[in-house]
C-alpha cells in the first residue's frame, strides 16, 4: 500500500525557506562604486598592505617625525620665538655652543656613562627574574606573577620616584635595617648621589627590560637544553650555548629601550640627583626656562642628544648581532 506524502501549505513552506538578508554591509558590497573602490585599492597584496599602512605612517610621521623635525630647523635659528618684525636668521653657533664649555660637555658625558651603566645593571637584574618566570613558573601561574610586577608600574613616575626617596632617606626602611642590623651607628646619606640616582632609574626602567626577556626566554623550547644535556653539557654550558643566543633578541630590545628613556629622564634626576650628577636633560631644560632666546639652543642640544642616542644604540645592535653569531658558533 502506498503512502501518499503531504506537502506543507504553500504559506507555511514560505515562511520556512531561508530568505536572503539585505542589511548595511549586503547593500554596501553591491554598489558600484564600493566595488569600483575595491578592485582599485584591494586588488593586489601590495595595495592592501599600503592600505593598512597608510594610516600608521600618517600617525607616525604627525607625532613622532614632525616634532623631531621642528626642533632640528629651530636649532638651526638664530632666534626663537619668532619676534614681531624679526625673520629668524640660520645659523650653525647653537652647536658650536656645546663644545665652547665644559659646563655642557661634562653633562653630556655623564648621561652616557651613566645610561650605559645603568643599562647593564638593570639587565643583570632583569634577566634571572624573567629566567625564573618564563622557566621555572607553572603556564597557569606566570600571568599572576607577571600582574604582581606590573602592580608598581600602576602609578605615575613621580609617585614611584617619592618611594625611593622615602626608601633611602636618612629615616628610610634601608637606614633603619642598617642601623638595627649593628652594620652603622647613623644613617648613610644615600640621598642625591649617583647610587640613589641609578637605583631610581633602574627602577623605573626593569619594565622596559623585564618584558623582551621574559618574551624571548618563554619562546626557547624546553627540549632544546635537555637535547644539551644529553649530549654532556653542564649547567653554565647549556646557558652560554643555548638560552643566551636564543634570547639574544629579547637583551637588544629590552637594552635599547632601557638606555634610551634613561637620557632622557629629566624629573628622577632633579630629584634624586645632586650638583655632581647633573644629567644633559637638566642643562637642556634650563635653555627652554630662560626667558628670552634660548630656545634654537636648546633644541641643538636636544639634537646632539638624539643623534648621539641614536649612533650608540645602532652601533650596539651591530656589535649583539655579531656577537650572537659568535655564540651560535
Amino acid at each position: 500500500m502506498a503512502v501518499q506524502s503531504r506537502s506543507a501549505p504553500p504559506d507555511i513552506a514560505a515562511a520556512a525557506a531561508p530568505r536572503p538578508s539585505y542589511n548595511g554591509w549586503t547593500r554596501l558590497a553591491t554598489n558600484p562604486v564600493y566595488k569600483a573602490l575595491s578592485e582599485r585599492f584591494l586588488s593586489t597584496p601590495r595595495r592592501r598592505f599600503w592600505l593598512l599602512a597608510l594610516p600608521a605612517l600618517a600617525w607616525l610621521v604627525a607625532t613622532h617625525l614632525g616634532p623631531i623635525l621642528s626642533m632640528v630647523q629651530i636649532s638651526f635659528y638664530d632666534s626663537y620665538p619668532p619676534l614681531a618684525g624679526k625673520v629668524p636668521a640660520w645659523t650653525v653657533e647653537n652647536y658650536l655652543t656645546f663644545f665652547q664649555s665644559q659646563n655642557y660637555v661634562m653633562p653630556f658625558l655623564r648621561t652616557m656613562v651613566y645610561s650605559a651603566v645603568y643599562t647593564l645593571a638593570t639587565l643583570l637584574l632583569m634577566y634571572p627574574i624573567a629566567y625564573f618566570l618564563a622557566k621555572k613558573v607553572r603556564p597557569g601561574q606566570q600571568m599572576l606573577f607577571l600582574l604582581l610586577l606590573l602592580i608598581p608600574f600602576w602609578v605615575g613616575e613621580i609617585v614611584r620616584t617619592y618611594a625611593i626617596m622615602i626608601l633611602l632617606g636618612n629615616r628610610g626602611a634601608v637606614n633603619i635595617v642598617l642601623m638595627w642590623l649593628g652594620l652603622t651607628e647613623r644613617p648613610i646619606p644615600f640621598m642625591y648621589t649617583s647610587f640613589s640616582l641609578g637605583m631610581g632609574i633602574v627602577y623605573l626602567t626593569s619594565l622596559y627590560m623585564l618584558l623582551p626577556l621574559y618574551a624571548a626566554l618563554e619562546k626557547i623550547p624546553a627540549n632544546f637544553s635537555e637535547a644539551a644535556a644529553d649530549l654532556g653539557a653542564g649547567p653554565w654550558t647549556r646557558f652560554r650555548r643555548v638560552i643566551l643566543p636564543l634570547s639574544k633578541d629579547g637583551i637588544a630590545s629590552g637594552c635599547v629601550l632601557v638606555f634610551l628613556i634613561s637620557t632622557g629622564y629629566y624629573a628622577t634626576p632633579v630629584l634624586l640627583g645632586g650638583p655632581s650628577t647633573t644629567v644633559f636633560a637638566q642643562t637642556i631644560a634650563g635653555f627652554f626656562h630662560i626667558a628670552g632666546d634660548k630656545w634654537p639652543e636648546g633644541a641643538a642640544f636636544s639634537t646632539i642628544m638624539l643623534v648621539a642616542s641614536l649612533i650608540t644604540t645602532g652601533l650596539f645592535l651591530r656589535v649583539m648581532g655579531r656577537r650572537g653569531k659568535e655564540l651560535v658558533r
